[in-house]
């Protein structure tokens, strides 16, 4: 048999010719582990995938992972500082948890991460460096978490009802003037309500640089009244007048696909197709994002401090980023997740799993605006409770 040959049958099973030198012993000490995987519980079709995934690291691999849902990553890092601020440095209660942004930041900033492993994994070479891997929310992560899929934000309409788009957030402005009470986003914390806000102010805030940049008084205080200005000129036009928000993104759909909402946000490129897919929106439903691109990151897991089973917390995450897992994780019929792997290091197969495109998911080249620092999430979303949270 061909080497090339047997490169790609390790790459399709989850394997990689640069194995870290300890990883024998590590997949040993896993065996018989049981890893509690902290991860968002909310959506049907990701609490599938994760399960599969867990039967198939109990299968290949003797460990036990068992989903642990949560609404708010927030609260898990909570959690976590109490465990370590209470002495329980060596069986804390999550062993691995999805993380991004400011939860990771908060976490990393107290020491409240094992680490660095992340490059260690034998799957890390499969990784394509030019996504924004090396930070997260600007934030260096430095092996402390591994990466786990892309998203971007992305908005959705129904063809037959709404067939031209805001493409700007000028555009935004004008259509909820054109469509009185029909337009909506979720109220921050709400991941996406937050998103949405983050969204608006790189492209109306004056000095875009500063956003990458550790939030100070000042930079707040200069780069966001053109943000204020412009909500409070559409929030009288939103949805009960903007004295109310859609709960989340998954209510917002809902409402596209009852007619009550023109508009819908996701930051899951494909989701639309998965919505089609289950009859909870119409087939002439689509995505589309704004001319100026719409902001983008990867999201990513790691492993605290004080886990318990932090060799089978490295076993499936290597596993998560293998190239099976990858491509089943990235199919629209599955979840739709976007890839953090190198195309070109992919098997043919795998790559031409990948490129599958179903109808409603964002067909069109939208371009990734990096996220702000995370520390402009905290207050942004302060700010925003402060002006508009309480009605």
């Amino acid at each position: 048999m061909k080497f090339s040959t047997l490169v790609a049958i390790a790459l399709t099973l989850g394997m990689s010719t640069g194995a870290h030198a300890d990883w024998a012993q590590i997949q040993n000490d896993a065996k018989g582990q049981t890893v509690y995987f902290n991860a968002w519980g909310g959506g049907e079709t990701i609490n599938s995938y994760i399960d599969w995934a867990a039967k198939e690291a109990k299968t290949r691999y003797g460990i036990e992972v068992r989903h642990v849902k949560v609404t708010d990553a927030a609260e898990v890092v909570k959690r976590i500082q109490t465990e370590v601020s209470a002495g329980r440095s060596q069986d804390g209660s999550v062993d691995l948890m999805w993380v991004n942004g400011e939860n990771f930041r908060n976490l990393k900033n107290g020491g409240l991460l094992f680490g660095p492993w992340a490059h260690t994994l034998p799957n890390w070479g499969l990784v394509d460096m030019t996504k924004p891997v090396r930070t997260d929310f600007s934030v260096p992560t430095d092996g402390y978490e591994s990466p786990w899929g892309t998203a971007q934000l992305t908005f959705m309409a129904d063809r037959a009802k709404t067939p031209t788009l805001p493409r700007s957030a000028a555009d935004l402005l004008a259509f909820a003037k054109a469509h009185p009470g029909r337009v909506s986003y979720p109220q921050p914390p709400d991941f996406h309500g937050t998103t949405f806000v983050k969204q608006l102010l790189l492209e109306l805030t004056p000095n875009k640089a500063v956003l990458q940049q550790a939030v100070t008084p000042a930079a707040f205080a200069t780069a966001t009244p053109a943000l204020w200005a412009y909500l409070d000129q559409l929030h009288p036009h939103l949805w009960r007048n903007g004295k109310t928000f859609a709960t989340s993104a998954a209510e917002m759909h809902r409402m596209l696909g009852d007619g009550e909402l023109k508009l819908s946000l996701t930051f899951n490129p494909n989701e639309a197709a998965n919505l089609i897919a289950s009859k909870q929106l119409p087939a002439s439903a689509y995505s589309f994002g704004f001319t100026g691109g719409t902001i983008g990151n990867v999201h990513f897991v790691a492993i605290p401090v004080n886990a318990r089973a932090k060799a089978g917390a490295q076993v499936f995450a290597n596993f998560l980023l293998s190239a099976e897992a990858q491509t089943r994780k990235a199919d629209i019929a599955v979840w739709g997740d976007g890839t953090v792997l190198d195309m070109a290091k992919l098997p043919p197969t795998a790559q031409a799993q990948l490129r599958k495109t179903a109808p409603g998911a964002l067909a069109e080249a939208v371009p990734t605006l990096a996220e702000p620092h995370a520390s402009w999430v905290e207050a942004l979303e302060a700010e925003w409770r402060k002006r508009y949270g309480a009605r």
